[in-house]
């Protein structure tokens, strides 16, 4: 198992992306903190990886609050001994609602606003609290959940919000892989394409996605499992050379 004995935080863990790395990174052998705003959500699937015989601790965080970003680091810590693996994975987009197809003047400043404290600002409080911990053991991995939308070319999107949140996610990944390099901790993205979640897995937003699988190399839906082969590289040793990077996993629907 790649992954025996390493101490993983999953953000936004509960659901779709998210529970899917949680379950993946348990399977490697990883012993996981599912961090989510839905505790209830975050502790059935505590309990179901307990009935399996995996190590996990459900938290209840809201990324946005430094307060609990910094409480959920210090659980890890305290309940496992350390903290190896930091995934930034929740997000204001799916679960969370938020303007789509909505023209970029006609956004309100307060979910503007909303959509940065979560989805930008949420992983920079998230590495921070996590910091310590990795550089007092001379050893860390963060990856961060970005969107291949942020590299497209054409169409007309029309969710400036989520694509300026990504976009400022990416150069944290950049710069930070910069300042944690010399604490050998290495900082890379995962930029999925549009993912049917369990959250959206309805025949209506099935029919949503076939201009996506349309476009793509490989023509299916791309679900949470297809993207958890590459969280889990870039959490292993395979990985430890690797830093500063943005992975596509995407199908073939943009080449980065």
């Amino acid at each position: 198992m790649r992954l025996q004995n390493r101490v993983a935080i999953v953000t936004g863990g509960a659901y779709g992306l998210g529970k899917a790395f949680v379950q993946g990174y348990a399977r490697e052998g990883a012993k996981v903190l599912i961090a989510d705003i839905d505790l209830p959500a975050a502790q059935r699937l505590e309990k179901e990886l307990a009935n399996e015989g995996k190590q996990a601790l459900a938290v209840m965080a809201d990324v946005s609050r430094v307060t609990d970003t910094q409480e959920m680091a210090k659980k890890a810590a305290t309940h496992f001994g350390r903290i190896d693996i930091l995934v930034n994975n929740a997000a204001v987009f799916g679960r969370v609602k938020i303007s789509k197809m909505v023209p970029f003047h006609e956004l309100t400043l307060g979910e503007w606003q909303r959509v940065m404290d979560v989805n930008a600002t949420g992983p920079f409080l998230c590495c921070r609290a996590v910091f310590p911990y990795m550089k007092a053991q001379s050893y860390g991995k963060i990856v961060n959940i970005v969107t291949s939308q942020f590299y497209a070319t054409g169409g007309n999107i029309k969710y400036a919000h989520y694509i300026a949140s990504k976009g400022a996610l990416i150069g944290l990944t950049r710069a930070l892989a910069r300042e944690m390099g010399e604490y050998n901790v290495t900082v890379n993205g995962i930029a999925p394409g549009s993912t049917l979640t369990e959250d959206s897995g309805n025949e209506a937003a099935v029919k949503e996605r076939e201009g996506a699988i349309a476009g793509r190399c490989l023509k299916r839906v791309e679900y949470p499992e297809d993207v958890v082969g590459a969280a889990i590289f870039l959490a292993s040793p395979e990985s430890d050379f690797i830093t500063g990077q943005i992975l596509a996993v995407n199908g073939g629907s943009l080449f980065i």
